[in-house]
């Protein structure tokens, strides 16, 4: 089991934990005014601990070579790979037992602008924009992202990020304690071989306590969407394609770690993890909801028909749920461990070895998937709770909907990033059948 990384020694950040110095009056990290106290609440970041269970070989795509969709067989181990209705209450397997580049562009300021070298009248319209802090509202933003007044850091271009595509949407915001977002999401859409709609969610969580984990995040969302978005048209059957992807994913984060860290980040007296993320995504195609993972993202079905129940369609990847699957403690009393958020998948060029789920679905009526990070099921962990907090117009409002789960977290205090997508399921017109029958 490895160890979980541990803050510096000495005074750090309240508000994003960095190291101090004696004397500072701001972090120089996230612009904390230390003056105000120490900020309420405990932070949850995922941390990495233990290996993942060795996961089960994949039977080819196409044995026959051509473009035709593959039924996959029905006996794949931790997986529902025949399509089966959605039950009430859907817990896919799981495990067998149970400083960074911390600069990005920042957003239009205020768009007023000041007269160059005090010329008044004599100018001829020449003006550069001003950046003014978005804290005090008075002072120059500098170079580095600083107020020259008040000292506060500014908003990053990842701080908040919203996606709307057709039928799907996405929102990611950085929370009320962190000083950046780790997370990333991709969405999509594309159509499969007969012409029908797929759509496509993919949501990745940054491991805080390795190097680089908002970079990891970012390339793991944009690769597993690129390849998703490369097999689905070509009738690669999409839980295959959702297992291709996620090892895709896992390639593009192994590559990050043979680039040098960032000077920002390099300190010689404590390791440096590899750059590592979870993943969890979504596809809604052909009459089939395909979910795939690794670590502890999830996601959930909610019907339309809020008579229903809805269901959790993933098993983390974790300390807490291995202690409920060897029935060594009850879910609640796991989850409210602070080892709960230890995982034991990732993708990374340090996870021992890669074991992507995937599971497929076939619903018997509307609803939509709920996709997210663990800074929004945080605040709604179970499905019934998960239901509660989606609007009952989500399938319509899918960015209204992203938006309100956001904001459901950061009501709830907003300890951690939070992403979540929304992919609304439609059952096929009768008649028409299934393109994965």
């Amino acid at each position: 089991m490895a160890q979980m990384h541990q803050p510096a020694t000495g005074s750090t950040c309240p508000g994003c934990a960095e190291p101090l110095e004696s004397g500072d009056l701001y972090c120089g990290a996230c612009g904390y005014d230390l003056s105000a106290g120490p900020a309420a609440g405990v932070d949850t970041p995922t941390v990495v601990m233990g290996s993942p269970v060795a996961g089960e070989a994949w039977p080819a795509a196409r044995a026959d070579g051509s473009g035709a969709p593959v039924h996959l067989p029905t006996d794949l181990p931790g997986t529902d790979s025949g399509g089966s209705p959605l039950p009430s209450h859907v817990r896919v397997d799981g495990p067998e037992a149970a400083s960074e580049p911390d600069e990005y562009p920042l957003p239009a300021p205020d768009p007023r602008a000041v007269d160059l070298a005090g010329l008044g009248e004599q100018a001829t319209h020449v003006t550069t924009p001003v950046k003014v802090c978005v804290a005090c509202r008075a002072g120059r933003v500098d170079e580095d992202g600083y107020c020259e007044n008040c000292g506060h850091a500014q908003p990053r271009e990842r701080d908040h990020m919203e996606r709307e595509l057709g039928p799907v949407a996405a929102v990611s915001d950085r929370g009320l304690r962190h000083h950046r977002n780790e997370d990333a999401f991709a969405v999509s859409t594309t159509a499969l071989p007969d012409g029908s709609p797929a759509v496509v969610a993919i949501v990745c969580d940054g491991v805080s306590s390795a190097t680089r984990p908002d970079d990891a995040s970012a390339a793991a969302a944009a690769r597993a969407n690129e390849s998703l978005l490369q097999a689905l048209p070509q009738g690669t059957h999409p839980q295959q394609a959702m297992h291709e992807a996620i090892v895709a994913a896992a390639e593009a984060v192994n590559s990050l770690a043979a680039e040098p860290a960032p000077a920002v980040e390099h300190d010689p007296h404590r390791h440096q993890n590899a750059p590592a993320c979870t993943l969890v995504g979504a596809i809604a195609a052909g009459g089939l909801l395909v979910v795939g993972w690794v670590g502890d993202s999830r996601a959930y079905w909610v019907p339309d028909d809020r008579t229903t129940p809805p269901a959790r369609l993933t098993e983390d990847d974790s300390w807490a749920a291995q202690m409920v699957a060897a029935g060594l403690m009850s879910e609640a009393d796991a989850y409210a461990d602070e080892r709960a958020h230890a995982i034991t998948g990732w993708l990374g060029a340090d996870a021992y070895e890669l074991d992507p789920h995937t599971a497929s679905f076939k619903p018997d009526r509307s609803g939509v998937v709920v996709v997210c990070t663990d800074g929004l099921w945080n605040y709604a962990e179970g499905a019934e709770e998960m239901a509660g907090a989606v609007p009952v117009d989500a399938a319509e409002r899918p960015l209204h909907s992203a938006q309100v789960l956001v904001g459901h977290a950061l009501d709830g205090g907003g300890h951690d990033n939070v992403t979540v997508a929304v992919v609304p399921f439609a059952v096929p017109v009768p008649g028409a059948g299934s393109a994965y029958n």
